[in-house]
């Protein structure tokens, strides 16, 4: 143990002088989730639209001033004729167009019923899914206040949203990206380290050295597994003081999976540095494993909306178990016994990982 610790010494002073590696674990990671908290959302917001109001009415012009109200929309242009409407569409000017036909309030008084037409562009698929749900829910609001008869729903429907009551979007989205920092920071900085060592020729003149290959991969892995919880606790820290993530459950369980986890990160790290020569060739199969593990992992898209056979194959990722157990405990405040079953998963692929990794990295530098 005391030349494990030694040589894991070394390591970390290494990566502390090294002020492209520090900046890689420390500043980067912190950059990266201030943007992609925001950038990385379903959330609509002044979404642009377009009104072709043919009524002028007072009921009219209180339609469009509850989406002027909303805060999800931005009316940016107002047309006679719904040709000017649809030309916008096309030209990418906006994602909605409302159209009020001629007789909107006559009808309303006449038959209390009226009808309206929205426009949507679906180029953007889901996103075009929100907007009209939007649209349609600022409709449904309009028609109650105007009390008419049909518009409103005969049975009383009261809904409560569980675990994130605001339905704010970043409180969902910050827990996995923390999820994915602390995997690129784990397996892409355990690969180049050792591929590192690799073209400099250290890593021959450590092998002839008394320290044995066990005592050698714990030696290299311990910094960067210390590394990656001092990245979750920053990156826990940024996200409850700029973005207000809530933490229901017990931080301490957070840091333990984390640690389980950082294992299978490391693991992978070190099965790839065994198959590569180079610091190049490392960063290209990191960035490719990571890249499927995190489209398959339900972090920016949710699992159920994937294919049947996908949804099986994620079963073995463990990003997905990490992402899901790191939103349980933040967010509902999971315990133990709640998260049992991935936990237990991760701890076999931790096992299984780092024994895969061991024995491949004997092979080829044996």
């Amino acid at each position: 143990m005391r030349r494990v610790f030694f040589l894991a010494q070394a390591e970390l002073l290494h990566v502390v002088r090294d002020r492209a590696t520090l900046a890689q674990v420390l500043i980067v990671p912190m950059v990266q989730i201030l943007i992609l908290a925001n950038a990385a959302t379903f959330e609509i917001r002044d979404t642009q639209m377009w009104v072709v109001d043919l009524d002028r009415s007072s009921a009219s012009r209180g339609l469009v001033n509850r989406f002027a109200a909303s805060g999800h929309f931005d009316i940016t242009g107002m047309a006679s004729s719904a040709v000017a409407a649809d030309d916008a569409l096309l030209r990418g000017d906006t994602t909605l167009a409302l159209v009020i036909p001629h007789d909107f309030e006559a009808d309303l008084v006449r038959t209390r019923r009226a009808e309206v037409a929205l426009i949507v562009n679906a180029e953007k698929g889901a996103a075009a899914g929100v907007v009209q749900a939007y649209a349609a829910m600022i409709l449904g609001a309009y028609s109650a206040e105007l009390s008419l008869p049909g518009a409103a729903p005969r049975i009383d429907i009261r809904h409560r949203s569980r675990y994130n009551p605001t339905l704010n979007y970043q409180h969902y989205m910050v827990p996995g990206l923390l999820v994915a920092l602390v995997t690129m920071i784990g397996t892409l900085l355990t690969a180049q380290n050792i591929a590192r060592e690799k073209e400099l020729g250290t890593l021959e003149q450590l092998n002839v050295t008394p320290i044995t290959r066990g005592e050698f991969i714990v030696a290299k892995l311990m910094p960067f597994w210390v590394l990656g919880l001092i990245e979750l606790s920053l990156g826990l820290t940024v996200g409850k003081l700029v973005f207000g993530i809530p933490m229901h459950g017990s931080v301490p369980l957070l840091f333990g999976v984390a640690g389980i986890y950082l294992v299978v990160a490391l693991g992978i790290g070190l099965w790839i540095s065994a198959l590569v020569d180079t610091q190049q060739q490392a960063m290209f199969v990191t960035f490719f494993i990571v890249n499927v593990y995190l489209l398959m992992s339900g972090l920016f898209t949710p699992v159920d909306s994937m294919a049947p056979w996908v949804q099986q194959v994620s079963i073995i990722n463990p990003v997905r178990h990490f992402v899901t157990i790191s939103r349980a405990i933040l967010m509902k405040g999971a315990g133990l016994g709640e998260i049992a079953q991935p936990f237990l998963i991760l701890i076999g692929t931790a096992a299984v990982v780092l024994f895969v990794a061991v024995r491949q990295y004997r092979k080829r530098d044996a």
